[in-house]
């Protein structure tokens, strides 16, 4: 294909969303501190740059999987950013998970360089990403969208239009702020089911399948019946989004009361060192203080359910 694309962050999920670019004949230029991912990367086909600002000077589109807005707002504007490099009419897609107040903020500071930045968060876990199975969710003008549609859809099979800048990456934290909350709920009310003398095995299996299920329970809940608590997505990564409601909720003066108190969860168990260990973990914390552990009879596989959170 004749438009020239660029890649920066490599990782578990990114590393395969780059390779299906090439897959799908796109010229793709790549750049990652990981030199192990650039090697593989090369080794595919992509070419390779020594920095995002030589990237840029080579790419009309570049595409971004990076973990926060931190990592977006050095890559962009830090030392030999892409602003440096890039050149007018260009595109810029965000495809990691940033702040939306972030992101509007990012779209307006490259408009006056004539540069277009859109958001495209992907959710979906890795292997999702390794078979081009990701959903995408899109923000940006759409005749961007269109332009965009052949390189998303070698990432994606479930594209979504959801409206100007910023809507992509509001959409994703919707779905996780539900997801998040459901999380800390089941943390903080399976202990009690345990500390009031049910049966733990059989609480599972009523709360994976009644009225109560939800994901975070059909995936958290027999891992904690085993003990196993180190599976899905890091906590600590996952409280970015905590954080982005809180941005939201203060600066637009919307009441989220639900929302905070799940942040007051998260707290807690990054306060008790668990950060490092997926969403389940705070679980532990209500263990801690009501001295139960739910856990069942018998250890019970660690793969039960595919964690989509990338």
């Amino acid at each position: 294909m004749g438009v020239k694309l660029g890649f920066i962050g490599l990782g578990q999920m990114g590393g395969w969303m780059a390779r299906n670019l090439l897959r799908a004949g796109f010229a793709l230029t790549v750049y990652d501190l990981d030199p192990m991912q650039v090697r593989a990367l090369a080794q595919a086909g992509a070419s390779v740059a020594a920095g995002p600002d030589e990237l840029a000077a080579v790419s009309q589109w570049v595409f971004l999987s990076l973990p926060g807005a931190v990592e977006v707002e050095a890559v962009i504007f830090g030392g030999r950013g892409l602003a440096a490099g890039v050149g007018p009419g260009a595109i810029i897609c965000d495809c990691g998970t940033t702040s939306y107040l972030h992101t509007l903020d990012l779209a307006r500071r490259l408009a006056a360089q004539e540069v277009v930045f859109v958001d495209a968060p992907v959710s979906g876990m890795e292997a999702w990403a390794k078979s081009g199975e990701l959903t995408i969710m899109y923000g940006g003008p759409p005749e961007v969208f269109d332009q965009l549609r052949p390189a998303l859809q070698a990432m994606g099979n479930r594209l979504f239009n959801m409206g100007g800048i910023g809507s992509g990456q509001l959409t994703k934290l919707i779905n996780q702020l539900l997801f998040n909350i459901s999380c800390a709920a089941i943390a903080e009310v399976l202990p009690m089911a345990a500390k009031l003398g049910l049966d733990p095995e059989q609480v599972t299996q009523v709360v994976t399948s009644g009225t109560g299920r939800s994901f975070a329970a059909e995936f958290f809940a027999p891992l904690a019946l085993a003990g196993v608590f180190d599976q899905g997505y890091p906590l600590k990564h996952a409280y970015k989004d905590m954080i982005s409601a809180a941005e939201i909720s203060a600066h637009k003066q919307i009441p989220l009361p639900l929302t905070a108190a799940a942040t007051t969860t998260y707290q807690m168990a990054l306060a008790q060192g668990y950060g490092d260990l997926g969403k389940g973990a705070m679980l532990r914390v209500f263990e801690n203080l009501l001295g139960v552990e739910f856990r069942g009879a018998k250890q019970v596989g660690r793969s039960v359910v595919a964690d989509p959170e990338p």
